[in-house]
């Protein structure tokens, strides 16, 4: 007999990993990880670093994809991926954090879809559901974690320098600024962590005394605080 049961807990671990999961596949598709300083659409960069005047506008710059103003555009900004191959990556190191964001995401996402089954099925192989989802979170942390790492080591690549500036090089970011995809994917893998401890939380919450009361009370439905 299939037993649903409910817990604030278990209802809260599920919340946080599905936000946790579309947090970091967000990031991953924005284009918003730099963003280039202010700049004309056809300024080009003077011998300090510093962008022509112009009509400003702030170009970004994501993992695959861009966002620029063309000068032949009178109005919007043109967005859309730089690399239509995988070996057209700005970098090596781009690269290898795409790998790693890539496998932490399909990680999360693949728990935050049997979160949502885990009020009906609480084990698997004899194992509890929960403990091994926050295993599997454990994991995508670290590869969430290895992915941050890898990516600012690749801003001294030509692509970075071409929004950056000259001064961009590995770890510093020269004339960009940090865009909110960056410290989405942060606090996605933060959130990852949160949710891999409080999966023992939840896995306590499903399997205390008062739920095998009620279950041994005869109850398919169990709502508990």
């Amino acid at each position: 007999m299939c037993h649903v049961i409910v817990t604030c807990r278990s209802m809260l671990w599920t919340l946080l990993s599905i936000v946790a999961a579309f947090g970091e596949l967000i990031a991953f598709m924005s284009t918003d990880w730099l963003v280039g300083f202010p700049r004309a659409s056809d300024a080009v960069f003077g011998p300090h670093g510093a962008p022509t005047a112009g009509e400003a506008y702030r170009p970004t710059l994501g993992i695959y994809g861009r966002c620029i103003k063309l000068p032949h555009l009178q109005r919007g900004i043109l967005c859309g991926p730089y690399a239509v191959h995988f070996g057209e990556i700005a970098s090596g190191f781009w690269q290898a954090t795409s790998i790693f964001l890539a496998a932490g995401i399909l990680l999360l996402c693949a728990v935050a879809f049997i979160s949502v089954f885990t009020m009906c099925f609480q084990s698997i192989m004899k194992k509890s559901i929960f403990n091994v989802c926050g295993l599997l979170q454990g994991i995508a942390g670290l590869f969430l974690i290895l992915g941050l790492m890898l990516y600012p080591a690749g801003w001294g690549s030509d692509k970075v320098q071409l929004y950056c500036g000259p001064d961009a090089a590995p770890y510093r970011a020269g004339l960009c600024s940090m865009g909110w995809a960056f410290y989405t994917a942060m606090g996605g893998t933060v959130l990852t962590f949160v949710c891999a401890v409080f999966s023992a939380q939840a896995e306590i919450a499903t399997s205390s005394d008062k739920v095998q009361e009620e279950i041994e009370e005869g109850k398919s439905l169990i709502c508990l605080l």
